[in-house]
């Protein structure tokens, strides 16, 4: 399957698959949560109803015992509950002007017999005999009780409590109720699929608010209360049950369902489409883009990327090209801020090699100075005992001044890399180890100091040679090659050996100045060797690892104009 096809398939897919796993992953998430929201605005209603009745109770409750009190303390009525005729007329209206005034639906006003002495709700029930609400009442241990009253024309339901009072020397009772029908019928208004159903022991089923009953409703809730009924001794048990309707949910799915159709069927055809054009666009500029990059490298940074289009590709190609200006700039500034960098930490490590090597000195003269002033004759002798200590820092200087030599520029000529292989390799003295020189024919020649190559290459034969110190059968081969078209042909030299090799975190500190792992070594070499190729315009790179020897790689560009050089045999030899 070619490039445009596997693109144009990974496009379609790409654009299809999210949007219906999408499409099923919201469907499932809504669902859930509009199921759970509705759990919890379900319990949250019927927790709010409970609590809503319960605070009336309380409320009905404190409305009459505050009735009982002011009724208590009322002469008229004092004098009308012991007798007096013309209060007694009055107390037909007390318990009418109490209701009305503590904003109850129903109250009553009985004796102990469970005579209605004065009715608010129903005044025609003066007289009457009615021990049996009292009773319900007071079986219901404190709590609030549906009690459907009657009255001139009809009933009305209340959540009924019950109070006693003491006047004229006998004990009253007070019956009383705040309408709970208005309440119950604005308790779920803030949610249209719920109903709220009374269920009356003695009557059907009444739907308070909410929707219309529907066949496909569940019961979500119910509440059971006390419940009290006209000449009943006890209380019996009526049900506010919440019913839910599906009919919110049930809408949101259809319209969920058929908006995801019409976006994936959408989707599907803007995908093949906009896949088939992305995939014929995209694949030939960027396939001739990838060519032109994979050229890049750090030493090889002349590429371009010309190019006459005015999309995002040619802003790529644009991009490109002054990413790879950019890096031949900073490459630039790079090098000359490692000669700087190296400059400076040179310098103070001049410094404080000086300073350690003219300290033993100065100490020795300090004693000389002593001894001479102090005990003359024993000047020859001191001075033989610290002669030693004289020549030893002395030598620590002069091998200073020979390393630090290495560091100094020197003028470009063109220079035979074979011939100065062939007299490196004959001229060394390496024992034990086995020295190999593998020229190139036809070698283009290289712009350098003869004198600067071989400091890099003898530092480099060197670390070899010392890598495998302790060995009979090292081996050591320095070789050199041309690679590279001919409009910037380069030369390759190699120096690998058959030695231990270096792990990648010493490989990662090969390079750092004043870093050795030899004993006596002023850790100067690779640092040298790298500056120098530097200076030469040149790239050094090291491969390695543990146990698979180490190949120290310098490519250094070919002279301009200048012929190859064929050549001589030069001097190969084993140490």
């Amino acid at each position: 399957m070619s490039f445009r096809a596997r693109l144009f398939v990974a496009l379609a897919v790409a654009a299809l698959v999210p949007i219906g796993i999408l499409a099923f992953g919201v469907r499932r998430e809504m669902t859930r949560r509009l199921t759970e929201e509705n759990v919890r605005r379900t319990s949250a209603a019927v927790a709010a109803l409970r609590d809503d009745l319960a605070r009336e109770s309380a409320a009905t409750a404190a409305r009459l015992a505050t009735i009982a009190a002011d009724l208590s303390r009322d002469n008229g009525v004092r004098l009308a509950l012991q007798g007096d005729w013309v209060s007694r007329r009055a107390l037909l209206d007390v318990a009418g002007t109490a209701m009305r005034g503590a904003g109850l639906a129903a109250l009553q006003l009985q004796d102990s017999a469970g005579r209605i002495l004065s009715s608010g709700h129903f005044r025609n029930a003066y007289d009457r005999l009615d021990p049996e609400t009292p009773r319900a009442l007071l079986a219901a241990g404190g709590e609030a009780v549906l009690l459907r009253a009657p009255t001139a024309d009809s009933s009305v339901l209340v959540l009924a409590r019950l109070d006693s009072l003491r006047a004229g020397g006998g004990r009253y009772t007070l019956v009383g109720g705040s309408a709970i029908e208005p309440r119950l019928q604005g308790s779920l208004v803030g949610d249209p699929d719920l109903a709220l159903r009374l269920i009356e022991p003695t009557g059907p089923a009444h739907t308070e608010s909410g929707t219309r009953a529907d066949a496909d409703e569940a019961t979500v809730a119910a509440l059971a209360l006390p419940y009290a009924s006209p000449g009943a001794t006890d209380t019996d048990t009526a049900r506010l049950v919440v019913v839910r309707a599906p009919g919110t949910l049930a809408a949101l799915r259809r319209d969920v369902d058929r908006w995801f159709l019409v976006a994936v069927a959408a989707t599907a055809g803007l995908a093949v489409v906009g896949a088939w054009w992305i995939a014929r666009r995209v694949s030939r500029p960027i396939t001739e883009l990838a060519e032109r990059t994979a050229a890049i490298d750090f030493d090889r940074l002349d590429q371009t990327f010309p190019s006459d289009r005015a999309d995002e590709i040619g802003a790529l190609a644009a991009t490109l090209g002054a990413m790879t200006e950019r890096l031949r700039l900073g490459s630039a500034r790079l090098r000359e801020a490692e000669r700087r960098m190296a400059t400076g930490d040179l310098a103070r490590q001049v410094n404080h090699d000086i300073k350690n090597g003219l300290v033993p000195i100065r100490n020795v003269l300090r004693h000389l100075a002593q001894t001479a002033r102090d005990e003359p004759a024993a000047l020859p002798r001191i001075f033989e005992e610290r002669r030693g200590t004289l020549e030893s820092s002395l030598e620590y200087l002069d091998t200073l001044a020979r390393n630090y030599a290495r560091l100094s520029p020197a003028a470009r000529t063109f220079c035979d890399v074979n011939a100065v292989v062939a007299e490196l390799v004959g001229g060394l003295d390496a024992s034990r180890v086995t020295l190999r020189a593998e020229p190139a024919p036809a070698l283009p020649s290289v712009s350098a100091d003869p004198l600067v190559l071989r400091r890099i290459l003898e530092n480099l034969v060197t670390n070899a040679v010392d890598s495998m110190a302790g060995r009979d059968d090292g081996v050591v081969t320095v070789g050199a090659e041309a690679f590279g078209p001919p409009s910037s042909i380069q030369v390759r030299v190699t120096v690998s050996d058959t030695g231990p090799g270096m792990s990648r975190a010493e490989l990662d500190r090969a390079f750092d100045d004043f870093h050795t792992t030899k004993e006596g070594g002023t850790g100067l070499g690779l640092s040298i060797v790298r500056r120098l190729v530097l200076d030469l315009g040149g790239a050094l790179r090291i491969e390695t690892a543990p146990g698979a020897g180490t190949r120290a790689i310098v490519e250094l560009p070919a002279a301009p104009a200048a012929p190859p050089i064929v050549p001589t045999a030069g001097r190969g030899g084993s140490g």
